[in-house]
C-alpha cells in the first residue's frame, strides 16, 4: 500500500497545529501531516518558533528529489556523485550570496552547536587564542564549551561585563583586551530566551582594534535580519537550518577568508578539509531553500511578525495587570520574533506552561535546550531578572504566526489567571 499522494500538507499558519502521525501496520508506512482535527480545546497553537520553527512547503518541494532521485555520495566521482556534489556547492554559493561572502568561507555542519563548537576550538586550538570571553547570557553551546576550553593549562576564561540593557558594556571589553592577551571574544547577535540585540558590529571593531578574534551565534538572526557578513568585522558566526523553517540537523559555520583551520571531526577531505564526513545532502538542499525565500521576502516577514508581537503586548497589558516584559523585550531594538514575558504572583504560576499547552497554546519558560533543568533560567539570573513568585515565559514568532493565534493565546492566558486568586 503506498502513502497518499500528498502525505504532506502545505502549512499556511501557525494555527494548525500539531501533527498527527499514524502507523499503518501493514505497509509500514509512517505518514506525518498535519491535521486540522485539533481534539478537545478550541485550537492548537504554535508560540514556540524560537525552538524551532516548522518546515514549509517549498523546501519540502526542494528536498524530495534529493531523497527519492538524487542519491550519489557527493564524494564519487561518477555521474551520481557529481549530481549532487554540484548541488551542494550551488546551495553553498547561494548562501554566501545572501551574506555577501565567497562560498568556499561556509562549512556546513550538523547545527549550531557543532559550529559554536568549532569556533572556540579553532580559536583555542588552531589559532593561538589564550583566553575565552563570553557573557553569562550566552546559549549553552557557548557558555560550556568556553568553561570547558577554560580548563586547560594555558587557557584563561571570563565573563565580560553587561550594561543595564543586558548589552555589552563596550568600554570595559576595550579596557579588558588592551593587556594584549591573544583573545577569542563570543557574543551572540539575538539572544535565544529574553531576545536582547547585541551591537556585533561595535563589537567587531573593538576586538580587531586590540587583535581579539570575534565569534558571534547568529542562530537567532540569520534569515531574519540583513546580515553582511563580508563588511561586518566577524571572524566566525553559526547558523543554524531550523530556525528560519529549514530542516534540523544542518547549520554552517562562517570562517572568514584567510582563518585557515582544520578538521575536529577527522575523516575525509569533505568541507575544504574543516570537517569530515559525508555531507547531509538532504538538509543543506532544504537550509539553502529555506534560505532563498527568508531572504527574498525579509523585510514583508519582519513587518508581519513585528506587528504580531505588537499584537501580543498590547493584549497582555490589557489581560494582566503588573505584567513585565524582560530584558526590554517588548521594545523596538529587541528580537521581534522573541518576547520573553514576565507574569506578576498567581497561585497557579507554577503550571502556567502545562496549562497553556493543555489549552493548545504551545510555549516556553526559555531556551529549548536546557527544557529538562529544574534550576532558574542562567540568562534571567544573569540579568538580575529571576524573582520568587513571579514567571517567566518566552514567546516566539514566525511568518506563519497569524493574529487569529495570538487572540487565542491572550484568550487562554486570561482563562488561566482568573480562574484562581492572586496570592
Amino acid at each position: 500500500m503506498k502513502p497518499p499522494k500528498h502525505w504532506w500538507r502545505p502549512i499556511e499558519s501557525a494555527c494548525f497545529l500539531v501533527p498527527e502521525c499514524v502507523y499503518d501496520d501493514t505497509s509500514l508506512v509512517f505518514k506525518a501531516y498535519f491535521s486540522h482535527q485539533t481534539g478537545p480545546h478550541e485550537m492548537n497553537v504554535y508560540l514556540d518558533n524560537a525552538a524551532t520553527t516548522p518546515m514549509t512547503q517549498e523546501v519540502v518541494d526542494a528536498m524530495i528529489p534529493f531523497m527519492r532521485d538524487h542519491f550519489g555520495n557527493p564524494s564519487s566521482t561518477h555521474q551520481f556523485g557529481r549530481r549532487t556534489k554540484t548541488a551542494i556547492e550551488q546551495a553553498r554559493r547561494r548562501i554566501a550570496g545572501h551574506l555577501n561572502v565567497h562560498p568556499r568561507t561556509i562549512c556546513f555542519t550538523s547545527g549550531g552547536t557543532e559550529a559554536d563548537n568549532m569556533a572556540l576550538h579553532a580559536g583555542v586550538e588552531q589559532l593561538g587564542c589564550q583566553r575565552i570571553l563570553t557573557c553569562a547570557t550566552e546559549h549553552s553551546a557557548v557558555l560550556k564549551t568556553a568553561e570547558h576550553l577554560g580548563k586547560r593549562d594555558g587557557v584563561s576564561f571570563g565573563l565580560l561585563a553587561l550594561d543595564a540593557t543586558g548589552k555589552v558594556d563596550l568600554p570595559e571589553l576595550t579596557r579588558t583586551l588592551s593587556d594584549g592577551i591573544p583573545t577569542l571574544v563570543s557574543v551572540m547577535h539575538g539572544n535565544n530566551e529574553v531576545g536582547i540585540l547585541q551591537d556585533i558590529e561595535a563589537i567587531g571593531h573593538v576586538c580587531h582594534e586590540h587583535g581579539a578574534l570575534f565569534h558571534t551565534d547568529t542562530v537567532q538572526t540569520m534569515g531574519h535580519y540583513p546580515l553582511d557578513l563580508g563588511a561586518l568585522p566577524v571572524d566566525f558566526a553559526a547558523c543554524s537550518a531550523h530556525k528560519l523553517h529549514g530542516p534540523k540537523g544542518t547549520g554552517f559555520l562562517y570562517v572568514k577568508d584567510g582563518l585557515k583551520i582544520g578538521a575536529q571531526i577527522m575523516g575525509g577531505s569533505q568541507e575544504r578539509a574543516m570537517r569530515g564526513g559525508t555531507e547531509n545532502l538532504i538538509g543543506i538542499i532544504g537550509f539553502a531553500a529555506a534560505f532563498d525565500h527568508s531572504m527574498a521576502h525579509l523585510d514583508d516577514h519582519a513587518a508581519h511578525i513585528r506587528g504580531l508581537k505588537a499584537e501580543m503586548v498590547e493584549g497582555l497589558r490589557a489581560a494582566v495587570p503588573g505584567v513585565r516584559f524582560n530584558a526590554g523585550s517588548d521594545g523596538e531594538e529587541s528580537l521581534y520574533t522573541v518576547l520573553s514575558v514576565n507574569f506578576p504572583e498567581h497561585e497557579k504560576n507554577g503550571m502556567m506552561l502545562f496549562l497553556l499547552d493543555l489549552d493548545g497554546v504551545a510555549c516556553s519558560g526559555g531556551s529549548a535546550c536546557s527544557s529538562g533543568s529544574t534550576q532558574p533560567s542562567h540568562v534571567l539570573s544573569a540579568l538580575g531578572l529571576h524573582e520568587e513568585g513571579r514567571t517567566s515565559i518566552r514567546f516566539s514568532f514566525s511568518r506563519l504566526t497569524t493574529s487569529k493565534c495570538i487572540q487565542h493565546a491572550l484568550k487562554t492566558v486570561a482563562k488561566i489567571r482568573s480562574a484562581a486568586v492572586l496570592v
